[in-house]
């Protein structure tokens, strides 16, 4: 079965930054295959796409609001992705998911991943 921890979350004033690992476990010999991603759901929303990269690392998407802020990267010798968070606002407020896609293409909608993180808590205060 395949396990994805978070972890990396907590409390930031505005301006700083964070760094969320999701750790993989569980046929890791597969981790490289596939896509990798970031969602995150804010208080009264819905879930939504942050960021994604393939499986070598080298192509990234980024969900508009976050793009020149946050950066996606992964360990496949570790079977772990990052997302470095800086510039942080209040509105990046959210529980964060990682997410691994069901092919190797980098995907920005919740039905292309099959495998989540329970998620880790990000405040951003102002």
């Amino acid at each position: 079965q395949v396990q994805l921890v978070e972890s990396g979350g907590g409390l930031v004033q505005a301006g700083g930054s964070l760094r969320l690992s999701c750790a993989v476990s569980g046929y890791t010999f597969f981790f490289s295959i596939y896509a990798m991603a970031w969602f995150r759901q804010g208080p009264g929303k819905e879930r939504e796409f942050v960021s994604a990269v393939d499986r070598s690392g080298v192509s990234t998407s980024y969900a508009d609001s976050v793009r020149g802020r946050f950066t996606i990267s992964r360990d496949n010798a570790k079977n772990t992705v990052f997302l470095q968070m800086n510039n942080l606002i209040p509105e990046d407020t959210a529980v964060y998911y990682c997410a691994r896609a069901r092919t190797d293409r980098v995907g920005d909608k919740s039905d292309e991943f099959a495998y989540w993180g329970q998620g880790t808590q990000v405040t951003v205060s102002s």
